[in-house]
């Protein structure tokens, strides 16, 4: 496996416990997100290093940074059409283009103007983003927030293709430490650290740090 991984009890005691934070695995030139997705469309990507064949790009597609929301929401690699996980290194220039330009999925009132003026940029947006309760390996819900990003329409066309510099099926290593979630001990997940927009205006206005 290329991704780099840890002792989750060790990552767990220098996590913030609560507030918006994006953790991630991420370096100087690149950034991973996590998709869960059925075979098909898993094995195309990782064979081709690129979306495509029966995914679909008339669609948003969420991408997330976190590993451990991403396998709440994917049962750990065992929901129907989920089980295949990609681990998705982008270019780090593209990830923070995707938060500077994300629009929020509910109404911000420090952010928008009015609700009339959010409803607009929603619909003229290609890039949506939700903070969600970040969840424990067993799927109890943390104090810490979770992001994850929607992505339509040409942005899409882009990360399908153009953004992406690495696939990497992770199923295995999933089924893998699925199987230790009662033994958190023993548990290991992608090494994540919290992650810094290159632009300290973007963490301001997507809310990173408030509870």
């Amino acid at each position: 496996m290329r991704i780099t991984s840890e002792r989750y009890e060790n990552q767990r005691i220098r996590w913030p416990a609560a507030g918006r934070h994006i953790l991630a695995q991420f370096d100087e030139r690149s950034v991973v997100v996590y998709q869960a997705y059925r075979t098909e469309i898993g094995e195309f990507a990782v064979n081709h290093g690129y979306f495509g064949g029966a995914f679909q790009l008339n669609r948003m597609t969420w991408v997330k940074p976190n590993f451990l929301w991403m396998m709440y929401r994917s049962g750990w690699g065992t929901k129907p059409e989920q089980e295949m996980t990609l681990a998705v290194r982008l270019k780090r220039s593209a990830f923070d283009f995707m938060l500077a330009s994300a629009v929020h999925s509910s109404f911000q009132p420090g952010v928008y103007s009015s609700q009339e003026s959010w409803r607009e940029q929603c619909k003229r947006s290609e890039i949506r983003l939700q903070w969600d309760p970040d969840h424990c390996p067993k799927g109890r819900k943390e104090e810490r927030r979770a992001i994850q990003i929607g992505i339509r329409g040409e942005a899409l066309r882009k990360y399908s293709r153009e953004w992406i510099l690495e696939i990497e099926d992770v199923s295995e290593f999933v089924a893998q430490q699925r199987l230790r979630v009662d033994d958190l001990g023993q548990l290991n997940t992608p090494r994540e650290e919290v992650y810094p927009p290159a632009n300290p205006e973007t963490a301001v206005r997507i809310g990173l740090g408030a509870g």
